[in-house]
């Protein structure tokens, strides 16, 4: 991979278009935990239903945190506001 490709790679995680795609494989994740959270409640098992309540909050911190930046690109872009 040649240095510009790297550089543009780079560029497009702090990019709108890599924030949101950041935010939907994030929010992705919350299937898993939801489905780990429901066979957990069946099992009536309180650590795997500890650990999903704590991955979630961790997706959700995520989330918040790509939309801050989301909203901070936004406030860069002199076209946006």
């Amino acid at each position: 991979m040649s240095t510009s490709a790297l550089q543009k790679a780079k560029g497009f995680k702090k990019s709108k278009t890599g924030t949101y795609l950041s935010i939907g494989t994030t929010a992705f994740g919350a299937i898993s935990v939801l489905k780990q959270a429901k066979k957990a409640r069946s099992e009536h098992d309180t650590l795997r239903l500890l650990d999903a309540v704590i991955s979630a909050a961790a997706i959700a911190t995520g989330v918040a945190l790509l939309v801050r930046e989301l909203k901070r690109i936004g406030d860069d872009d002199v076209l946006f506001g």
